[in-house]
């Protein structure tokens, strides 16, 4: 059976995103986490309304790598490069009973969370489930999580977008905790059932 990992950058508060839609205190996306991104998982799952600034952020990375990037005004950094090469041929399934086609290679729409489960399932590496909350939720709900993954930011947003809003109560166990550096926390949980 596979593992589903999902994986968030958080603030202390337990916000994933700002005011604004998004963490703007992150300066790279797959950098912290390791190489289990790129050799841990075969799969990434996320929900139809995260898919479409997916797409657009990770193909405007690909081509060209070495600009400034509109959305976060700096230039991709080595991991955001790497990941997006790794995320163009590895297969993408996105959540969504309303969205009727994808424009990027290697991405299916799937109907529900009982697809992600079959895929589970199936033979192969650990599935990332990327989010955004409203999956990771539902998905924890469903006992489809194995595995959380959060780096925290030392830092309070207050006004944002909590991670948790709408899942039951888990409790989870703390497997791998590491500090990082300029005061950042990097927790391995796993979820319990």
């Amino acid at each position: 059976m596979r593992k589903v990992i999902a994986a968030f950058k958080i603030s202390a508060d337990g916000n994933y995103a700002g005011p604004e839609g998004y963490p703007d205190w992150v300066n790279g996306w797959p950098d912290d986490y390791g190489s289990w991104l790129t050799t841990q998982i075969d799969a990434c799952v996320l929900g139809g309304r995260m898919y479409p600034m997916y797409e657009q952020y990770w193909t405007r990375v690909e081509a060209p790598p070495d600009e400034i990037h509109p959305q976060t005004g700096r230039a991709p950094t080595a991991a955001d490069v790497e990941w997006s090469g790794f995320a163009a041929k590895t297969p993408h399934y996105v959540v969504s009973s309303t969205l009727k086609s994808v424009t990027w290679p290697n991405t299916r729409i799937l109907a529900d969370l009982d697809a992600v489960a079959a895929m589970k399932r199936e033979q192969g590496k650990g599935i990332y489930l990327v989010g955004g909350s409203a999956i990771v939720g539902a998905a924890i709900d469903a006992d489809l999580v194995d595995e959380l993954r959060l780096i925290v930011y030392p830092l309070i947003v207050g006004e944002g977008k909590a991670l948790f809003s709408s899942s039951a109560r888990r409790a989870m166990g703390l497997r791998k905790f590491e500090q990082l550096t300029d005061g950042r926390l990097s927790l391995v949980y796993e979820v319990g059932r």
